[in-house]
């Protein structure tokens, strides 16, 4: 499909790099997109303008893929993009495609009124958050494809963290290596991939494009952060991350190749910073791809509601946010007191709804079944439970999602309440242990988040902050009393989930060997209340659903 001899051979280059938000699914809307970047991109004067990996699809497509007729839909608009496409830049983009009764990930050159070139992803990942392999057919090892008298490599998001793909294109022939992306954020992502890119680089010494797509898919989150890394691995672009944007860069031909004029060097969020960026992005992708008017939250005056309050209205908007407190008898007048200061700082619309008279209907219609019986958790969860009919009743009046409060340590143990506070849409803070949750609540304090919508200043109260973590469910209850200290729990949580590391090597660490048997044992225990959970951000390199897969049935406990 490629003429290489007939074209002539440039001396200078102008490549797009489009680093855009798609939705899974919607096909014309993506492709309406591409449009308008496109668009833009001639304005500047583009030779070509690149998309991400699936950007037609959106991605990850997940088992859509096995759809007859949603590839057969991803095709046949590629093509007719293609008929219907004016002069203008070249386009390289992401997309499903099916042939001779196989469907591959695919990047495919459009210019000329045709598709020119298609390339084939070779190297489909099978591990963590991807299965690729489940529903692609993988590719051949690709030569270049020229575009416009320059012959481009094309390896797709997992080609190029192997050295197969990229030492095939560039011992066939390969002058420039742009390699589209759908890379989902974690804490460790951003240096990864830039040692990756770095090291294909060097063995190559062809210079490389990393284009990564931006947005918010279920529990993915992919935060852009695409760069530029010429063959004498200078960073010539890095594009911010967090954001939608389109990059033109400009390219020579030189004695040794070609070079990526200095652009734009974004200073990229780290830390706390990018997962809370993450969290921000993750929810508002998931509430407005899917529609929702809004987000209701219970506000129960302690540290997870309010730093998901925060994300929510940063996300959103206030005006797209409700809260409510639900306090009963054990709810402190602190606790109300924190509650209404967070959702006034933070401009929600804020209501007080007691749940008294519900937990009373609920226990004397339980009276005849639990008489003689003492009372102990089960009446305890009833509060959990009335609280959650609550905010599902006014999802269901008013059409906003509920967001869940749980972090990641109380998930770990099962601390939390099926049909209760576990109710709910979304849940911002699920990849989060407790110690950082406290972490993201003193950085919101002292900073705005890119692209946020909520106010500047003291968002979340100090009180709340320092005050003693409590359900307050029983008079005087404190999480330490079923629990150990936070910064212990999450330091043992950390090593099993994350680490998967022996208990022995746990223990080293200064745990008791009782706490650790018992964490264990609570981690396996919890596993059938983390299936009922509903999705949240992925912030870690391992989080429970797509990273980590146990089975709820698992007698196994490790000796000691």
């Amino acid at each position: 499909m490629n003429s290489p001899q007939a074209e002539a051979v440039p001396s200078s280059l102008k490549i797009a790099l489009a680093q855009a938000n798609p939705t899974v699914g919607d096909i014309d809307g993506n492709i309406a997109k591409l449009r308008e970047l496109r668009a833009r991109a001639a304005t500047l004067g583009a030779d070509l303008i690149v998309f991400p990996e699936l950007f037609i699809t959106g991605y990850p497509p997940e088992d859509l893929v096995l759809k007859p007729a949603f590839t057969v839909a991803a095709r046949a608009a590629v093509e007719a993009l293609a008929r219907d496409l004016g002069p203008g830049p070249a386009v390289l983009t992401g997309t499903v495609w099916p042939e001779e009764g196989r469907v591959y990930n695919a990047a495919v050159l459009i210019d000329n009124g045709a598709v020119e070139a298609v390339r084939f992803k070779v190297d489909l990942p099978n591990y963590g958050v991807f299965d690729e392999k489940r529903v692609f057919a993988a590719g051949a090892l690709p030569g270049p494809v020229s575009c416009r008298g320059v012959r481009i490599g094309v390896p797709i998001c997992e080609d190029v963290w192997g050295t197969e793909v990229v030492e095939c294109l560039a011992e066939t022939g390969a002058e420039i290596i742009i390699s589209p992306n759908g890379s989902p954020f974690d804490w460790t992502k951003p240096d990864v991939r830039m040692n990756i890119a770095v090291a294909r680089v060097i063995e190559s010494g062809l210079p490389l494009v990393y284009l990564n797509q931006i947005g918010g898919q279920d529990e993915l989150v992919f935060d852009g952060a695409s760069f530029v890394v010429n063959a004498d691995r200078s960073l010539a672009v890095q594009m911010p991350a967090w954001e939608e944007g389109l990059a033109l860069t400009e390219w020579t031909r030189t004695d040794e190749g070609w070079v990526c004029a200095t652009g734009e060097r974004a200073v990229l969020e780290q830390g706390d910073a990018a997962a809370y960026q993450a969290c921000v992005l993750g929810v508002r992708d998931y509430v407005d791809k899917n529609g929702f008017p809004g987000v209701i939250l219970g506000l129960s005056g302690g540290i997870d509601s309010a730093l998901v309050a925060a994300i929510a209205v940063d996300a959103l908007g206030p005006a797209r946010v409700r809260a409510v407190m639900m306090p009963y008898r054990y709810t402190s007048d602190a606790s109300i007191r924190d509650a209404a200061d967070c959702a006034k700082a933070l401009g929600v619309t804020y209501q007080t709804l007691p749940i008294e008279d519900a937990v009373a209907g609920l226990t004397k219609a339980l009276e005849p079944a639990l008489k003689g019986t003492n009372a102990d958790t089960t009446e305890e969860n009833l509060q959990a439970r009335a609280r959650g009919i609550i905010l599902m009743a006014l999802s269901n009046k008013f059409g906003g999602m509920v967001l869940t409060t749980g972090n990641k340590s109380e998930m770990s143990v099962g601390y939390a309440t099926l049909y209760g506070d576990m109710n709910g849409g979304y849940n911002p803070v699920k990849d989060l242990y407790k110690m950082e949750v406290y972490r993201l609540a003193r950085w919101r304090n002292a900073h705005v988040p890119k692209g946020g919508k909520g106010p500047a200043g003291e968002v979340i109260p100090q009180s709340i902050i320092t005050k003693v973590p409590t359900a307050e469910l029983r008079p005087n209850q404190t999480d330490q009393d079923s629990l150990p200290a936070y910064a212990v729990l999450d330091d043992i949580l950390s090593c099993l989930v994350e680490k998967e590391m022996p208990l022995a090597d746990i223990i080293a660490r200064g745990h008791p060997p009782e706490t650790v048997k018992h964490i264990e044992r609570l981690l396996y225990l919890a596993e059938y209340k983390r299936r009922q959970a509903p999705p949240g951000v992925k912030i870690s390199p391992r989080n429970f659903g797509r990273d980590r897969r146990y089975p709820i049935v698992n007698k196994f406990r490790e000796p000691l």
